[in-house]
C-alpha cells in the first residue's frame, strides 16, 4: 500500500476533534416537558425512565433545571384536568399550557416552544372534531376543515401566553397556512410556527402517549399521519407547509426516517428540526438496562447521526443528559 492510500492517518487522537465534520452543541437540543394539571407533585414516566410529569406550579423550577444542563430550549406538552369531544381545554385562558408558559416566560429566560394538538384534550384521543360515525366505521376519523378552526384558537391562546414559537403536530391538510393566518390577525405576525411537516403514523410513539395520556380510544392516525412505507408523499407534504409559512420544518421521528430528513436538508433552506421520539429513547434505556450496550454512547450517537443527516436543532428524551456531556 503507497503511504497517500492510508486515510487513517487523519484518524489519530490529536487530529480527530479538528476534523470532525459534525458537532453536538446543548443548544442543538431542545427538552420536551410534560406539565400535569391533575397532580400536585411529580409523577414518574415508567415507560421514559428519568422523565417525569410537573404540576403547573412546578413547570418554571423544572425548566430551570432543564436549563443549568446547558439546555435553553422547552417543547411543552400538557395534560388537562378535564377532556371532553371537542378538546375545549386546550385553548382555555387557564389552560395548563397557558398557565405554564405564563410561570415559565415570568422566571425563566428559556424558549419555549408549544406543542399545538388536541389529542391530549379530547376524550377520544383523536387529533381533532371527529367526523360522524368516526367510532364505528374505520374509513372515518377527524374532520380536517373543523379542526382547523380549533387550531386557530389553540395557537392565538399560546401566543398571548408568551409562546416563543408554535408547532402543530396534528396534521391536519392546510393547518399551517390557517394558523399562520390566525396568529396574524391576532397581531403575532413574528412568531414562528416550527410544523411537523413529515409527521409519520409510527409505532415508535408509545411511551410518548403513556406520557402525555394521549392514545387514541378506538382506532389509529394513519388517515391524517403519514404513511412510514412513503417518501414522495413527504415531499408533497414537505412543500405544501413551505408554501403555506412554515418557518422551521420537522421531520418525526428521526432515526428511522433519516433518508427524509436528508431529502429535505438538500431541498430547502428552511432551519430543520428532527423529533427523537419517546420509543427510541425507551428501547435504547431498555438495551442499557440489560447491559448491552452504552447508554451514554448510543444516546451521542444517535443524536451525532441526527446532526449529520442534517437537523439543525433535534427535539430528545436524551437532551438534558447528554448537554452535560459535551
Amino acid at each position: 500500500m503507497e503511504p497517500r492510500d492510508r486515510p487513517r492517518r487523519l484518524r489519530t487522537d490529536g487530529v480527530r476533534p479538528l476534523l470532525s465534520e459534525t458537532t453536538l452543541s446543548p443548544t442543538d437540543l431542545v427538552t420536551p416537558i410534560f406539565v400535569d394539571a391533575t397532580t400536585d407533585e411529580r409523577v414518574e414516566i415508567d415507560s421514559m425512565p428519568g422523565h417525569e410529569r410537573v404540576p403547573v406550579d412546578e413547570s418554571a423550577d423544572w425548566v430551570l433545571e432543564v436549563m443549568e444542563t446547558g439546555v435553553e430550549a422547552v417543547m411543552m406538552f400538557g395534560i388537562p384536568e378535564s377532556k371532553d369531544e371537542m378538546g375545549t381545554r386546550a385553548w382555555a385562558e387557564d389552560g395548563v399550557v397557558q398557565r405554564a408558559v405564563r410561570e415559565i416566560s415570568a422566571e425563566t429566560d428559556a424558549y419555549v416552544i408549544t406543542d399545538l394538538c388536541l389529542c391530549e384534550y379530547t376524550d377520544h384521543g383523536h387529533c381533532g372534531v371527529l367526523e360522524d360515525g368516526a367510532e364505528t366505521d374505520p374509513n372515518l376519523t377527524v374532520d380536517n376543515d373543523a379542526t382547523l378552526e380549533l387550531l386557530d384558537r389553540i395557537a392565538v391562546s399560546h401566543a398571548e401566553a408568551g409562546a416563543d414559537m408554535i408547532a402543530p403536530s396534528g396534521m391536519m391538510d392546510g393547518m399551517i397556512g390557517t394558523i399562520r393566518a390566525a396568529l396574524d390577525r391576532a397581531g403575532f405576525e413574528n412568531l414562528p410556527i416550527m410544523s411537523y411537516a413529515a409527521k409519520y403514523e409510527s409505532a415508535f410513539y408509545g411511551p410518548f402517549r403513556d406520557a402525555a395520556d394521549g392514545a387514541p380510544a378506538f382506532g389509529d392516525r394513519r388517515h391524517y399521519q403519514m404513511d412510514p412505507a412513503n417518501a414522495r408523499e413527504a415531499r408533497r407534504e414537505i412543500a405544501l407547509d413551505v408554501e403555506q409559512g412554515a418557518d422551521v420544518l420537522m421531520v418525526k421521528p428521526a432515526l428511522p426516517y433519516l433518508d427524509i430528513l436528508a431529502d429535505l436538508r438538500r431541498e430547502y433552506d428552511h432551519p430543520v428540526a428532527a423529533y427523537n421520539v419517546s420509543g427510541e429513547y425507551a428501547m435504547l434505556h431498555a438495551a442499557a438496562d440489560r447491559g448491552w450496550l452504552s447508554l451514554e454512547e448510543v444516546a451521542h450517537e444517535s443524536l451525532l447521526s441526527i446532526k449529520r443527516a442534517g437537523a439543525d436543532l433535534i427535539v430528545t428524551y436524551f437532551a438534558e443528559d447528554i448537554a452535560e456531556l459535551l
